[in-house]
């Protein structure tokens, strides 16, 4: 079972009769209980979250303004911002002492300027519930006053919705409040006014849109979690499956998104009212079970507390005790990961030790040892070595008197905010903007991360990616020497090798693992010290693409790939072009530099070695480029007949395929601006006429065609490069014209075993006018037949109808087309 971290899902809200900051800090979740153990931020007892009594009451909001947006009146702004409503604007006053009392140096006049802004332009607007659609930008600021963000930030977040849903422009927004507050807000505004061709378009472009301003002001992307939290919370009103939809991208996108950035607690609150939408039987059924634990769980971390406080005392060390229980998605999550019940998930419950010092971490880590007993493997120290989110805490988990289990989590209260708040807890705005070379680390992995995206056309294989690089389970792993290397889950040798130069990667031949030679597929755990074995002049293989997980490992593979298939593919053409000459006693060393560029300027080429190139991989015939260097040469005399043996392999492979596969040449397969190049139906797959296809050119023998369903294709894409637009001619049509190319398939019969089955097969096929190849048949244990023909097809229309009267034959199972012959 995996160590659980607080900024994980593992970690929930803390609360306890000792911690003033821990009741704090959960208020926005579920007021303290007088017994001193908070339930309730792990089970809600009511559809939404409770909440201060400070706090505005609870709103119905969407996730978008659903009702009708009426178009506000010209009016002037009052210098004095008050709306119709006394509960509005005492939550407006209570918003403005949440930033005094954080940041007390902090303008707010930009604050009131822009609430009075926002609520002249959404002045009308009302929500699906009827209620002022202020309410939902009030919210946000609140939320974002309680991260301690700046006046700047909470502005912007007044005013995020405006350009969107007034007639407000981006030019307005600047000139009364500033450059800075309108980027942000251009950052933060949706995209809905954009058409896309689908919701992963949409999703995928709306999240490209976020990390991109993300970049320049991390503020655009903190508004927009504040901005989905406010949604979440107030969900309810929404259709099940609009629920659903958020529900689900909030769990896909935004909760990851906060947890990259270290917000736990926000992560943890999106995790939690997600859960409770997408699977709404099991997180009844969860909270059933973990309120059942309630009693028990109250008396077991009293008792624990009680203790642990005293120790403190007696040994000097300063710190404030906090635990809690372990929230309803993170206990979701242990169950389906490890199978177990819920009163052995041993992090259920735990305590939290806040001391003053570094010192006094390490320090309590000995002293809980020594009065509990520890369980091996449990013990993270993420002070020394922090997550890439920048969480830092020591982790032990202990066993009390009578088996319990309880986590203890021992940290600083620096360590404590930046667990809680992320980003938001270190991120300092000062008067010229400038930011320090440690702020700009927090957000390498955004940069990264773009760089890896930025050509990334599909929006599904944007999602897809984007979904691990934001939330990573990584893999610590060491060098001989002791230096750590931190490799994504599941990460081979090959990605270690990577990780640590490129050069090491490229000639890579072995490893070991903690001494011990493994093979370079191997997946490495925690703690892993690997010793990575290269030979000078040794080579990436194709077949590490299929094992390596690491963006970088596999940029670098396919990078080499393509870089040395096109040298090899130069050295090939060279010996085919010189072959050829010397077929028609002819010498290359007669012609120069500037022959072969003419004749590359006839292909659109610009060099010598994209010809040789085109050659080598089969684009150009080896023949038309030696009749375009001396135009006749070619029929100057009858070639010689072709030797036997390997070298031959561009005149062997064509006469081959054409005699195997069309019999009449290839003239039924069309290679887009080629009139000249050898194409060939590849054999995996066996395409036929109707089916869609994809090109891809072969080093010294032309272009194989592949069905698009074809498993190898997924491989030949990495090299984008090798595609080529391929298509069907036009079947013959006018009368006395050739006969339409045929193409061998095989198919599979399962069927009874009776007498005259067969006879009826090959009647059904002869009347349809088909030629059958051959065929096999063989009894099956369990007393039926399989019975294989290979017959000649004109087209997948006619193999469809074949097939089908095929399966209506009495006694036929199945009838399956075997793609390779």
């Amino acid at each position: 079972m995996a160590t659980v971290h607080p900024a994980s899902p593992e970690a929930g809200p803390l609360s306890g009769s000792q911690s003033a900051l821990g009741r704090a800090a959960e208020a926005t979740l579920a007021p303290p209980t007088d017994t001193g153990i908070d339930l309730e931020a792990a089970i809600p007892k009511v559809p939404t979250p409770a909440r201060r009594a400070t706090d505005p009451k609870p709103l119905i909001a969407l996730d978008e303004p659903s009702g009708t947006l009426v178009a506000p009146p010209p009016a002037a702004i009052k210098p004095d911002p008050t709306s119709h409503d006394p509960e509005i604007d005492r939550n407006f006053a209570t918003l403005l002492a949440t930033v005094r009392a954080n940041r007390p140096s902090d303008d707010l006049d930009i604050i009131r300027a822009a609430w009075a802004f926002c609520m002249s332009q959404h002045e009308g607007q009302k929500r699906a519930s009827g209620e002022p659609y202020i309410i939902h930008p009030l919210e946000v600021g609140q939320v974002l006053a309680e991260l301690r963000m700046d006046s700047t930030a909470i502005a912007a977040g007044l005013l995020h919705d405006a350009v969107e849903d007034t007639d407000v422009t981006t030019a307005e927004i600047s000139k009364r409040f500033g450059e800075q507050v309108a980027h942000i807000v251009e950052g933060v505004t949706k995209l809905d006014k954009i058409k896309f061709a689908n919701r992963e378009d949409h999703q995928a472009e709306n999240i490209r849109k976020m990390l991109l301003a993300m970049v320049t002001d991390v503020r655009v992307v903190i508004i927009k979690l504040a901005d989905r939290l406010h949604n979440m919370r107030t969900l309810e009103h929404l259709k099940p499956e609009k629920q659903q939809k958020i529900a689900r991208e909030t769990l896909d996108i935004y909760a990851p998104l906060a947890h990259r950035l270290g917000m736990g607690k926000l992560r943890g609150e999106l995790e939690d009212l997600a859960f409770r939408y997408t699977d709404p039987f099991a997180y009844q059924q969860l909270s059933t079970e973990v309120e059942a634990l309630r009693s028990e769980g109250e008396t077991f971390l009293q008792k624990i507390v009680t203790t642990l406080e005293a120790k403190l005392k007696e040994h000097n060390i300063a710190g404030r005790v906090e635990w809690r229980i372990k929230r309803l998605y993170s206990i979701q999550q242990k169950l389906a990961d490890s199978k177990i019940p819920v009163d052995q998930v041993y992090d259920l419950l735990a305590i939290r030790v806040i001391c003053n010092s570094v010192q006094d971490c390490y320090a309590l880590l000995g002293l809980l040892h020594s009065i509990w007993r520890p369980v091996p493997g449990r013990i993270k120290d993420f002070i020394s070595m922090p997550r890439p989110n920048l969480y830092q805490s020591l982790h032990t988990t202990l066993i009390a008197d009578g088996g319990h289990q309880f986590e203890v989590q021992i940290r600083t209260e620096e360590m404590h905010r930046v667990a809680e708040e992320g980003i938001a807890a270190h991120w300092k705005y000062k008067a010229s903007d400038n930011v320090t070379a440690k702020d700009e680390a927090r957000l390498a992995w955004v940069r990264q991360l773009m760089e890896w995206q930025r050509e990334m056309s599909d929006p599904n294989e944007f999602m897809s990616t984007l979904k691990i690089d934001l939330y990573p389970e990584e893999v610590y792993t060491f060098t001989p020497k002791g230096k750590v290397v931190v490799l994504p889950k599941d990460a081979s040798p090959i990605d270690f090798a990577y990780t640590i130069h490129t050069d090491v990667g490229n000639t890579t031949t072995g490893a070991k693992v903690n001494g011990r030679i493994v093979p370079l597929r191997t997946k490495l755990r925690n703690g892993d010290i690997v010793e990575i074995t290269t030979q000078a002049g040794h080579s990436p293989s194709r077949d590490w693409l299929s094992f390596t997980k690491s963006s970088r490992a596999r940029n670098k593979i396919k990078h080499w790939l393509n870089e040395h298939q096109r040298e090899r593919a130069i050295e090939i053409g060279g010996k085919l072009l010189d072959r050829e000459a010397r077929k028609y006693k002819l010498s290359l060393n007669k012609f120069d530099e500037a022959d072969y560029l003419r004749v590359a300027a006839d292909y659109g080429l610009g060099t010598r070695a994209e010809l040789l190139a085109g050659v080598g991989f089969g684009k150009y015939s080896s023949r038309v480029v030696l009749n375009k260097l001396e135009p006749g040469s070619t029929l100057a005399a009858e070639p010689p007949p072709p030797e036997a043996g390997v070298g031959n392999t561009l005149s062997q492979m064509s006469e081959a395929v054409k005699r195997v596969f069309f019999g009449k040449g290839s003239d039924s397969l069309q290679v887009e601006g080629q009139d000249d190049l050898l194409v060939y139906r590849a054999r995996c797959c066996n395409p036929i006429r109707g089916e869609e296809i994809i090109g891809y050119v072969t080093r010294g023998k032309g272009v194989a065609v592949h069905a698009r369903s074809c498993p190898n294709v997924q491989n030949l894409l990495y090299e984008s490069d090798r595609r080529i637009q391929v298509e069907w001619s036009a079947p013959p049509s006018e009368a006395g014209a050739p006969k339409a190319d045929t193409y061998p398939v095989r198919l599979t019969v399962l069927c009874e075993d009776r007498p005259g089955l067969l006879k009826e097969f090959t009647a059904i096929i002869a009347e349809d006018g088909t030629n059958i190849r051959s065929v096999d048949s063989k009894p099956t244990p369990d007393g039926n037949a399989l019975v294989d023909f290979v017959i000649e097809t004109v087209d997948v229309r006619h193999l469809n109808k074949l097939t089908q009267n095929l399966r209506k034959v009495p006694g036929v199972r199945d009838v399956q087309r075997i793609q390779k012959i």
